[in-house]
């Protein structure tokens, strides 16, 4: 004869982190989020200056210094934020998909890495201004994207601040 045994329904736990590991994953987002919204200032202003002056030799090398600016301080430190503001939500009341706000921070980030990936050129750009030649139209274009990339920092710099309410509804189906 067996024995069974009624087990209780199994609640998915939710991860939920000490005070002080919280608190150092916040000093880390924080950190790592306004670090990336100055080096975004710095393109813009970098890439105003190539793309005002006459002189081809100082836009070369605004155009050589974006390159540096994006793989020593934008790749690093945008994946440090999402990596960051992630374990953040999942690990608080806030959760990643709960409020509107915090989803929108998301997405704004995912928006600047996709920005920065796919339609920030600086190496492109350092190759046209090589000769000390001017690109016909596409600096324009890169101020663009690097100002787009700042507004949706500035943006979710102020989600953060106000946390606007409404919270994201379930569909019915789902338990």
């Amino acid at each position: 004869m067996s024995v069974t045994q009624h087990h209780a329904p199994a609640t998915a736990q939710r991860w939920r982190p000490r005070p002080s590991t919280r608190k150092a994953i916040t000093v880390v987002h924080i950190a790592a989020s306004v670090a990336l919204l100055g080096e975004v200032w710095g393109l813009v202003v970098l890439n105003l200056c190539a793309t005002l002056t006459d002189d081809g030799a100082l836009a070369h090398a605004a155009y050589r210094l974006m390159g540096v600016l994006v793989f020593a301080g934008g790749i690093p430190l945008s994946l440090i934020s999402l990596g960051s503001g992630i374990a953040l939500a999942l690990g608080s009341r806030w959760g990643l998909l709960r409020h509107y706000w915090v989803f929108a921070k998301l997405l704004l980030l995912i928006g600047v890495i996709l920005c920065g990936m796919l339609l920030f050129q600086p190496e492109a750009m350092t190759e046209a201004t090589r000769d000390g030649s001017r690109p016909s139209g596409r600096q324009w274009a890169q101020v663009a994207v690097v100002s787009g990339q700042l507004t949706m920092l500035l943006t979710a710099t102020a989600l953060s601040v106000f946390k606007p309410r409404g919270r994201i509804r379930r569909r019915s189906g789902r338990p």
